[in-house]
């Protein structure tokens, strides 16, 4: 692969370093935050103004005025987090219009004989149904990928693909076939980074076959559509390398904090391809790819694909992108309490693995479960939770109202509870 040469982009995504182990001393940030301070931004790149910036609720420092440099091994979100993304790409072409990027590539012509189950099958289904979004605003410019799922306009992407548009900015989409339209936001959810918006005066287009991400195991066979650096129609494939990967993404200027059960896969994705598809054999929508893991260093101009990239799970937001559409604001499922990860031994002491809570609000499912400060919580039904994201990222698999089994350890006792799960509907 060549090397673009390195002169500054327009905007950069966002990075950040994966959780950092809890000490017994650390406060919440808020309903099953993490430590706070654990999350690193990458600062605006000169020349822009500005960077933009549950279940339960994480509260934490907002996206601005956080630390200017992070640790290589970080974490970068795949999209134009507002003002980066493909706009590398058209940085590097002097004008940052993505120059020839925006040409509808020609290598998307497939053998009609395509076996069934063959890449270049799933390409000529697939392709029709993934578009380029572009945002322009008063703070900067970026570009992302989006996924059609109305014949009339309606398209899905992650909320940091369109963030910059929330403030008066402009959304382009970019088609398969070669047209373009503008298009508003319906809603965005920034809990599980999930945005919809509606291209404007279209019809006739090519839904994507919405798949379950359910039925994924890990080694299966995926493909990765979007627009990496603003290369619209890019395929690249790979296979599942785990699944329910809790991935925490940061939070916005709200406070808010991005934690999901990601799909993780080896299928190349790179600024840009944030908000496409990821697809079974079948072409089937199994997830909205959103980040990677990477080793470039605090600038992020470097960052690219390792083989460790991140899709939220499409059974996870299906019911949140029927909210959007009607303009409703997103409902997730939470505990009512506040945690952090459970501390390390001390002396002569059995460690136990899990999320500790820190309060417990009055009211919640969990004061009626009876969960007390202190307790550390190991397990939701079948799922083995490890620390807070973990936490956070299983009850958000789930629905207000769901029903699930909690275990937690008490001094040394253990404790299981059925408990029907809150919303944090306002």
């Amino acid at each position: 692969m060549t090397e673009l040469p390195p002169q500054p982009p327009s905007g950069t995504p966002p990075q950040w370093t994966p959780p950092a182990p809890a000490g017994p001393t650390q406060p919440p940030a808020g309903p099953f935050a993490p430590p706070p301070a654990q999350t690193s931004v990458m600062p605006a790149v000169p020349g822009t103004p500005g960077a933009p910036g549950a279940p339960i609720k994480k509260r934490a420092a907002g996206r601005t005025g956080l630390v200017a440099a992070v640790l290589a091994g970080a974490l970068v979100a795949g999209g134009a987090a507002g003002v980066g993304g493909a706009a590398v790409y058209g940085a590097l072409n002097g004008d940052g219009s993505g120059g020839g990027a925006n040409t509808p590539a020609t290598s998307q012509v497939v053998d009609a004989k395509a076996p069934e189950g063959s890449i270049e099958k799933v390409s000529a289904k697939v392709l029709p149904s993934v578009v380029k979004i572009e945002v322009t605003s008063q703070q900067g410019s970026g570009s992302g990928s989006g996924v059609v799922i109305s014949s009339d306009g309606t398209i899905l992407t992650n909320n940091h693909v369109v963030e910059l548009a929330a403030n008066g900015g402009t959304v382009t989409v970019d088609f398969n076939d070669g047209t373009s339209a503008s298009a508003e936001v319906l809603g965005t959810d920034p809990l599980t980074d999930t945005a919809v918006i509606k291209a404007s005066g279209v019809s006739g287009l090519t839904p994507i076959t919405i798949g379950k991400s359910s039925n994924l195991t890990v080694g299966q066979s995926v493909v990765a559509i979007g627009s990496p650096f603003g290369l619209d129609s890019t395929v690249t494939t790979g296979i599942v390398s785990a699944l329910g990967r809790p991935v925490n993404v940061g939070v916005d200027q709200s406070g808010a904090a991005t934690v999901y059960p990601a799909v993780q896969t080896d299928a190349a994705i790179n600024p840009g391809n944030s908000g496409g598809a990821l697809v079974d054999l079948n072409g089937n929508l199994v997830g909205i790819n959103a980040s990677i893991r990477s080793t470039a260093g605090g600038d992020g101009q470097d960052a690219g694909s390792i083989g460790i990239g991140f899709a939220i799970p499409i059974d996870e937001i299906g019911p949140i992108v029927e909210q959007l559409e009607k303009g409703e604001e997103a409902t997730h499922a939470q505990f009512g309490i506040s945690v952090s990860d459970a501390p390390e031994a001390q002396d002569g002491q059995t460690s136990v693995t899990g999320a500790q809570v820190q309060e417990v609000g009055e009211g919640s499912t969990a004061k009626k479960a009876g969960l007390e400060k202190g307790d550390i919580i190991t397990k939701v039904d079948d799922h083995i939770i490890t620390g807070s994201d973990s936490l956070v990222a299983t009850v958000r698999s789930y629905r207000p109202d769901d029903e699930v089994e909690v275990s937690w350890s008490r001094n040394g006792e253990e404790h299981t509870a059925k408990v029907t799960l809150d919303s944090d509907a306002s």
